[in-house]
């Protein structure tokens, strides 16, 4: 299984150990991953896209990022069009996606949430994407 890790690095830390977790997990499973950075969760779904797009065949995508709520409702727009991104391209493009973007209400929630040795969201995620493969393979969507 080859599965692409795409990470909002607005909060680089908190990305960065979203991203610990995920690797855990699918080294263990024996798949292979690729990276690749994007700005912010706004842009994720844009990402998967393009590489499903690609020449370079992924069998699922892991989304990693976080979104802290401040003193707008840019926070509102960015969760939501995010979650939306994702769960289109699961549906309609029948894409095997787990989606870590934390929606939190400052960095203690989300550090509570992305630690390793917490809940490690990152680890779960990719879990999730690894599962929604197996189900295409039941389902015969892959081989």
């Amino acid at each position: 299984m080859k599965i692409l890790i795409v990470e909002a690095r607005f909060y680089e830390e908190i990305a960065d150990e979203l991203v610990k977790g995920a690797v855990q997990v699918i080294e263990a499973a024996g798949a292979s991953y690729q990276r690749v950075a994007v700005p912010g969760a706004l842009e994720i779904p844009a990402a998967i896209r393009f590489a499903a797009d690609a020449d370079d065949c992924f069998d699922g995508y892991v989304a990693l990022g976080c979104v802290i709520r401040g003193e707008t409702s840019h926070y509102d727009y960015v969760c939501g069009e995010s979650a939306r991104g994702l769960q289109d391209l699961a549906i309609r493009d029948r894409l095997a996606i787990g989606n870590g973007i934390l929606t939190v209400e400052n960095r203690e929630q989300a550090w509570a949430r992305c630690a390793v040795d917490k809940k490690n969201k990152g680890g779960a995620v990719a879990e999730a994407a690894l599962r929604m493969i197996e189900l295409k393979k039941q389902f015969g969507l892959i081989s």
